[in-house]
């Protein structure tokens, strides 16, 4: 099968799609079917786009089928997932409108479905949790903080004031929703995965104002083009073929 490079976003990018040449389809997998995906090329690389909200942000984050999704982009042939997560900072040092690429995550998600080894004992290693290989390919594409922890809430409710100063004290830059378990089910599946996190607002108690879902698609907006401009300029410089710490 021909090797994919994949692309996990929201309906904002959806513009990166060349939809007169692409095919769109759904992939019935054991753990039910998975959004649509929309397979197409870019600079002659196969790419496999899939939007986890569905197309209209139809899914809140804790109803993502995200075993689904990462079981049908391996069955396609995507090895490598360029991901794209709108997030708060917990830091003034990353004001909205950042671009930053986690290199470690906390997990606060408990509704999920969080492994494909629920009925054997595998322990998977994530001493390094996003691919430093794609992080460094990224990162020379674009003005952005190649470091980061990303912290993952539940959801669908934005994070209170109290939870965001246990955040910060544990070590969290970012907080997002759609994160986990999306990484740990790409390691598991041995696919490569870094996150390009788009900082929308500050989160709850750093900004003097409420947080809506109007200030968020508002940031995505102003950012979608130059987050574009980095995944087709990364894709052209990522191999199809490579040695990664990621396959072990």
């Amino acid at each position: 099968m021909t090797k994919k490079i994949g692309i996990i976003g929201g309906s904002g990018i959806y513009s990166i799609v060349d939809r007169e040449n692409s095919e769109k389809k759904t992939v019935n997998t054991p753990y039910g079917d998975s959004a649509d995906v929309f397979l197409f090329k870019i600079n002659d690389k196969d790419v496999v786009f899939l939007p986890r909200h569905k197309i209209g942000h139809k899914l809140p984050p804790s109803m993502i089928n995200y075993r689904a999704n990462i079981f049908a982009l391996k069955e396609l042939g995507v090895n490598q997932i360029i991901a794209t997560n709108s997030v708060g900072s917990l830091k003034k040092d990353n004001p909205p409108g950042s671009l930053i690429l986690p290199d470690d995550f906390i997990d606060f998600t408990y509704m999920r479905d969080k492994t494909f080894y629920d009925k054997e004992v595998v322990h998977t290693d994530f001493s390094q949790p996003y691919c430093n290989r794609l992080r460094d390919i990224i990162s020379k594409n674009g003005d952005l903080v190649n470091k980061g922890v990303y912290v993952c809430s539940e959801g669908p409710r934005f994070e209170t004031g109290a939870e965001v100063r246990m955040f910060q004290k544990l070590g969290g830059d970012i907080v997002g929703m759609t994160g986990l378990p999306e990484v740990v089910l790409a390691r598991e599946k041995k696919i490569c995965y870094s996150s390009l996190s788009i900082v929308t607002n500050y989160s709850t108690s750093l900004s003097e104002d409420k947080l809506t879902m109007k200030e968020l698609f508002e940031m995505m907006e102003v950012k979608k083009e130059e987050v574009i401009e980095i995944i087709l300029s990364s894709i052209k410089d990522t191999p199809l073929d490579y040695e990664c710490d990621c396959l072990i």
